[in-house]
């Protein structure tokens, strides 16, 4: 079981030791994992509780809004990803102007040391932290001797798999910005290797303008506030999970519709294979689904018509069966 912690004041006062490290997360990467997985592994052989510390909403989004970037994932999808990798608990921290204000010593103490009694603190190389991000390793150092915790340096780099290489074949180290560059570009099989998983977007199945039901290929459409960073337009290959935690294959549209004159971007999935008994009733709205992208199938293209339009459908959906399938 993990615990989860929506504020410091829920960490019970007995809680700990514990090994610690904190940040964002944004997409709970391969590199993250990395970090993480050191993380636990210090606290098992230390008999510690492994802690990670996160926060909600992402800094970029208070300090500069108009200019922070797209996040990979929502809180939920981050929370879930990070309870995966085995650790005890998590403590979402409310990010606001007053917790920037902090200076380093300042929130290492009253969080990392008085609520979860950090034993040990684990951190990259290139951390930075507290007020102006002021703090750094030596900071830290210099804090564990003082507050009696051991500082623990964790490279992103090292273990099977690491480094990736780029599109050039150079080592590139794994980072929220390499796949947010992929998913912007519409390569979600990158995106997938430098998350160690497929992108996935969330929200609710909305009605749509029902072209895709009049055509014969029926869609889950996403609302607009489904969390999860928007790959570029075109037709994927992928999964929806439902509410049942049913897991269906799926040809996926992203864009806007040119055929016919679209406007507004959407994310909608076509559920492939489904069992004969499930197609009358297979209803969706008002349910919460996660949608994976597995590959990239090709571009959106406006065609001349609804009948050139439902043939390539038919070779998408094929397609997607056939790649998924091998899969």
């Amino acid at each position: 079981m993990v615990y989860i912690w929506n504020d410091p004041s829920e960490v019970p006062a007995d809680f700990g030791p514990s090994v610690v490290t904190f940040g964002n997360f944004d997409g709970v990467h391969r590199g993250h994992q990395q970090v993480l997985s050191e993380l636990i592994r210090t606290a098992r052989i230390t008999r510690s509780k492994a802690v990670a510390v996160t926060f909600d909403p992402h800094p970029a989004l208070v300090h500069r809004p108009e200019s922070a970037p797209e996040l990979i994932m929502g809180l939920q999808d981050k929370l879930e990803a990070l309870g995966e990798l085995g650790l005890d608990a998590i403590l979402v921290m409310k990010y606001s102007l007053d917790l920037a204000s902090l200076t380093p010593e300042e929130f290492v103490e009253q969080y990392l040391v008085d609520r979860l009694h950090a034993a040990h603190v684990v951190i990259g190389h290139d951390a930075r932290f507290g007020r102006g991000n002021s703090g750094d390793l030596d900071t830290m150092k210099a804090l564990g001797q003082k507050f009696g915790f051991e500082v623990q340096v964790i490279s992103e780099f090292g273990s099977e798999g690491y480094p990736l290489h780029d599109d050039d074949g150079k080592d590139r180290r794994c980072s929220s910005t390499w796949v947010r560059e992929a998913l912007q570009e519409g390569d979600v099989a990158t995106a997938s290797a430098v998350l160690g998983r497929p992108h996935r977007m969330r929200g609710e199945v909305v009605h749509g303008a029902a072209r895709g039901r009049a055509l014969g290929f029926p869609t889950a459409n996403l609302a607009g506030d489904a969390s999860g960073l928007v790959p570029a337009d075109g037709i994927y290959a992928g999964w929806l999970v439902d509410q049942a935690g049913n897991r269906w294959p799926a040809a996926i549209s992203v864009g806007s519709n040119p055929t016919f004159d679209g406007v507004s971007r959407q994310v909608e999935a076509h559920v492939i294979d489904r069992p004969k008994e499930a197609v009358e009733d297979f209803d969706l709205y008002g349910q919460t689904v996660v949608v994976e992208f597995v590959a990239r199938l090709r571009g959106m293209v406006a065609y001349r018509g609804p009948e050139a339009l439902v043939e390539q459908m038919r070779l998408d959906v094929a397609q997607a069966h056939d790649l998924l399938a091998r899969r």
